[in-house]
């Protein structure tokens, strides 16, 4: 029997992204991988994005496949491209981002040598003239070759973006992207990391992020709960799993998600009641999890202090408010 070659299903949701999809689709249409499919799904967008993914689905109609429903967020967009792909690796790209020429063909090429169920590679953050504002290094401290079982670290080190990996598509079999919600990419990818058993990773960094100028003033608000209640999902899905005995692994997660993620976002909620109705839930989120002082202040990630590995600014911030000094931090931020 003649082995069919691998295909990669490129989930692209759009809404309302007219100035940046062309350089996205682009980014996808001239992949160096010539087995892809590209799913858009228009997920009624109200601005241009419906003509250009027309011009591109009439351009290139062996590799486009694009679908319109009504609005329904990038969960609901995701799921629907999930169901109508027909590769057997998934790979998520959101539309106002581009990706190097080969990232799929070197992360399937990765997928088939080490039968791994999900790859991973690093980030750069962009702006719109292209520069490079930020470097993301996802697993510095690891081979290409990661066996979770030996190297469960990677559960707490990780950080859970859906857009820079690459999933065999068995992974979805039973699993979705969880609607209405914010962070769903911290509530579903550490759920899928659970089903692996192999990972690999490359150190280039194939996923362009574009930090958009419309988005620094975006409001920050209560909906940054949604990150805690993330948590206790993954926390629910872990104690079935077949790493359900790597308790450090998970005091990690919940310190490095529950904690300082939810801190980092906290930092910007500027409505006073909110900041505080959301210090509370923080406090009872630690309490309840007995995560002591000690696990904060001591934890690891990619076999470094984290906290003493970020800017001065955060760190102030952090000490700040785990001394209970929040009303200094109103005063500062």
């Amino acid at each position: 029997m003649v082995k069919v070659p691998s295909k990669v299903s490129v989930i692209v949701p759009v809404y309302n992204v007219e100035r940046y999809l062309a350089k996205c689709l682009d980014s996808l249409v001239n992949q160096s991988l010539q087995n892809i499919e590209i799913v858009i799904v228009n997920d009624g967008s109200s601005d241009g994005s419906a003509s250009i993914i027309k011009q591109y689905s009439e351009k290139y109609p062996d590799k486009v496949k694009a679908f319109t429903k009504e609005n329904g967020g990038l969960s609901d967009a995701r799921n629907f491209g999930i169901d109508k792909a027909t590769g057997d690796h998934f790979g998520f790209v959101d539309s106002d981002d581009h990706v190097s020429g080969t990232m799929f063909e070197e992360m399937l090429g990765l997928a088939v040598k080490h039968d791994a169920e999900m790859v991973i590679c690093n980030i750069q953050k962009v702006d719109e003239e292209g520069n490079v504002t930020q470097k993301l290094t996802q697993i510095p401290n690891m081979t290409e070759k990661i066996d979770l079982e030996t190297n469960f670290s990677v559960f707490s080190d990780l950080s859970y973006f859906a857009c820079n990996k690459l999933f065999r598509k068995e992974l979805f079999a039973y699993k979705r992207f969880k609607k209405g919600v914010h962070f769903e990419d911290i509530q579903l990818i550490p759920q899928l990391l659970l089903e692996c058993k192999t990972l690999a990773q490359t150190q280039n960094f194939h996923y362009q992020y574009l930090e958009r100028s419309d988005s620094i003033s975006k409001t920050h608000n209560e909906k940054g709960l949604d990150i805690l209640k993330a948590v206790e999902d993954v926390e629910e899905f872990f104690k079935t799993s077949k790493y359900s005995l790597k308790t450090k692994e998970l005091k990690g997660f919940q310190v490095l998600e529950g904690i300082y993620t939810f801190l980092a976002y906290l930092a910007f909620v500027k409505n006073e009641t909110q900041f505080y109705e959301m210090s509370r839930e923080l406090d009872i989120f630690i309490k309840k999890r007995g995560i002591k002082m000690k696990d904060i202040l001591c934890y690891s990630r990619f076999d470094k202090n984290y906290l003493l590995s970020l800017p001065v600014k955060k760190i102030i911030f952090y000490l700040l408010f785990f001394t209970g000094q929040k009303k200094l931090i109103k005063k500062l931020i």
